[in-house]
């Protein structure tokens, strides 16, 4: 698993530096910032939504896994009223 991280962190590193290369601007850096900081954010809070309000007990493996199951379910809902 750190060796997992340490990749995702190599990853996230050396492609903001070959962007930052080809336009070396402030703003660019600074958007960047943003990009990386709120994509961040918003995986954290879609788990922390799924594990709060979708399903506490299933242990999703992914934001894909998370979809599955919800159209799992409207599919298990909705043959359910129609029975």
């Amino acid at each position: 698993m750190y060796l997992k991280t340490a990749l995702f962190l190599v990853l996230l590193l050396s492609s903001c530096a070959l962007v930052l290369l080809e336009a070396m601007m402030w703003r660019t850096a600074g958007l960047l910032v943003v990009i990386v900081w709120a994509s961040a954010r918003l995986y954290y809070f879609a788990f922390y939504v799924i594990e709060r309000y979708i399903d506490p007990a299933y242990r999703f493996s992914g934001l894909w896994s998370a979809v599955h199951c919800l159209i799992r379910r409207n599919a298990q809902d909705g043959r359910a009223k129609h029975s």
